[in-house]
């Protein structure tokens, strides 16, 4: 260890004050239904243990890679290099279970505090500087040589305490959205459907193709053309997954497009064609392209666009355009199976209706979604205030 400009604090080397561990290999022979619980990256999300991905091993697992409770789980090694360095403390859900050699775990008694550092700014600029040019990868040594700044134990628990209040808030943030999400696909499960009616509507519904209701589009145009330069061009990664929102916005100009494209018009639902299970589709509200992987289909005279829009969001379409990609063995819907796909319609002023009810539910998702943005805004401007020095909080040290 060594002193630093910042009075009572000291610099170390996470290898002085702690232990690197490196993680389990296995084969697909030792996967099984039960066992031990092998921790991976698809484990961690946004800083907290998930178990929607297990795998499980039978084999002989050593006492050393066994996770204690507070450990600071680790991905070392990814395809992806932004999640190199996402970790999560660990708690007694997962006492004596092991993690995988794609992960890491560290393990030292001032855990509490160091936790933080893992999600700081300082930790990932230095895995930035470790990482190759090809590979994703931090390896023990590195992760051993990262220098980390030690406030004396009395402050490290003030951060830590103030620190775990923000924690609390975006949790209680995430909950609330969570709920209004179930609450939202409950509430489309019923309106879509006609088992539910909103007030003042009692006209019968009728069952309908959904290519009756809007008019999908053949024909292609090239975006190198200087009337289409300039239009948004949306492929299915710039959609988010159930929510109707587009992620990002660029011309074909600035995407260099060169092969052709779809034109869609004002009003118009782009829906994704490929992977239907992520459940990608977007209302446009201006004349724009899209690539062959995704369908433009036009409301035809009496049809509301985004009664249209969420219906391709909802979980009986969803569950149509995976049951039939899946005939082919490809995750894609052609244009026959999209004609095959039938639904309980009412007439205009109840599809507007129903879009209403459900678009006031995601603009409240919306607002939750943005304060929560906002809190971990907070949460990493603290991060670097509080674990630099920057700012320092009030304690009472213990006489020596």
């Amino acid at each position: 260890m060594s002193t630093t400009d910042i009075e009572g604090w000291v610099t170390s080397r996470l290898g002085d004050i702690g232990q690197c561990l490196i993680g389990l290999t296995y084969s697909p022979g030792d996967v099984k239904r039960s066992g031990t619980l092998v921790l991976r990256s698809s484990n961690i999300q946004n800083g907290r243990l998930v178990f929607h991905d297990n795998v499980h091993v039978d084999s002989v697992i050593p006492d050393k890679i066994r996770v204690r409770e507070g450990d600071i789980l680790i991905c070392a090694r990814n395809g992806s290099r932004q999640l190199i360095g996402k970790s999560a403390m660990l708690d007694r859900r997962v006492v004596g279970q092991t993690f995988g050699a794609f992960m890491a775990v560290y393990r030292s008694s001032c855990n509490r505090y160091l936790r933080y550092f893992f999600q700081s700014g300082d930790f990932k600029r230095q895995i930035d500087d470790h990482l190759g040019a090809t590979i994703n990868q931090i390896t023990n040594a590195s992760l051993r040589s990262f220098i980390v700044a030690l406030p004396s134990p009395a402050e490290q628990e003030a951060i830590v305490s103030r620190l775990t209040d923000v924690d609390r808030y975006i949790a209680a943030l995430e909950r609330m959205i969570t709920k209004k999400q179930a609450i939202k696909y409950g509430v489309m499960q019923q309106l879509l459907t006609g088992r539910t009616r909103l007030s003042g509507f009692s006209a019968p519904w009728n069952t309908r193709h959904l290519l009756d209701l809007v008019s999908l589009k053949s024909g292609q145009v090239d975006p190198r053309r200087p009337e289409y330069q300039a239009l948004p061009l949306i492929a299915p990664d710039h959609v988010e997954s159930a929510t109707g929102r587009l992620l990002k916005v660029e011309t074909a100009r600035v995407q260099g497009a060169i092969s052709g494209k779809y034109l869609a018009a004002s009003g118009d639902v782009i829906y994704s064609k490929i992977r239907p299970y992520l459940q990608k589709a977007v209302q446009v509200n201006g004349p724009a392209l899209c690539s062959a992987d995704m369908y433009p289909l036009t409301p035809k005279p009496g049809v509301d666009g985004a009664f249209i829009l969420h219906t391709l969001l909802s979980e009986r379409f969803t569950n149509f355009a995976v049951s039939v990609s899946a005939r082919s063995g490809i995750p894609k819907i052609n244009r026959t199976e999209l004609a095959e796909f039938t639904l309980p319609a009412p007439d205009l002023s109840e599809q507007q209706a129903i879009s209403s009810a459900v678009n006031q539910m995601d603009e409240q998702i919306f607002a939750l979604e943005k304060r929560l943005a906002k809190q971990r805004s907070v949460k990493q401007g603290m991060l670097q205030e509080l674990l630099t020095g920057r700012t320092r909080l009030p304690v009472k040290e213990s006489a020596a």
